[in-house]
């Protein structure tokens, strides 16, 4: 039995978010109906566990439109699509009120936050991440350690404005404080 005591590095976050992305694409194959088994309505077929149902699109499944019972060189689900995005209602989501901003999902919640002068808002990571909360651009108020899960972030807003933060550890999280008088 072999034993790692490295500590977690570059190559293992590399091994693993190389490993992620393979199963995301035969998962995604699989999906697709391009299967990369040599046989998905065989003995060894997926069948569902106790308290499962068999749907109509699953491996193994029987009938019109279902993978095993499709004919030769027609698509198993022809009516079925996937959109590219979530549809958009139109409006950006509206500003919400309250003290609280939960980080959770890799995103900050909610992502506009309403507050009056003085109102003092604490951010919780309810992530198995570290993240931080921190101003967008320089010399803003927002600058948070590294919060692991469950710890917390608290800051007073004095002055009315739009507070623009995100997580430097991962960029892509951006949220908005709006305070008023």
């Amino acid at each position: 039995m072999y034993l790692n005591l490295r500590t977690p590095g570059r190559r293992s976050r590399v091994a693993a978010g190389s490993a992620v992305a393979t199963a995301v694409a035969l998962g995604l194959l699989s999906a697709c109906g391009q299967s990369s088994h040599p046989s998905s309505t065989g003995a060894g077929a997926i069948k569902p566990g106790p308290g499962q149902h068999q749907m109509a699109g699953m491996p193994g499944a029987t009938g019109p439109g279902n993978t095993a019972g499709s004919a030769p060189g027609t698509s198993p689900m022809p009516s079925m699509s996937m959109p590219m995005s979530p549809p958009s209602t139109g409006a950006a989501a509206a500003p919400v009120a309250g003290d609280a901003v939960a980080i959770k999902n890799f995103a900050f919640s909610p992502a506009t936050l309403k507050v009056k002068v003085g109102t003092t808002v604490t951010w919780t990571n309810q992530d198995t991440d570290a993240h931080t909360v921190t101003s967008a651009g320089s010399g803003g108020p927002l600058r948070s350690a590294a919060l692991n899960t469950h710890a917390t972030y608290s800051y007073t807003f004095t002055k009315p404005g739009t507070y623009s933060y995100l997580c430097t550890i991962h960029p892509f999280m951006t949220a908005t404080v709006e305070v008023t008088r």
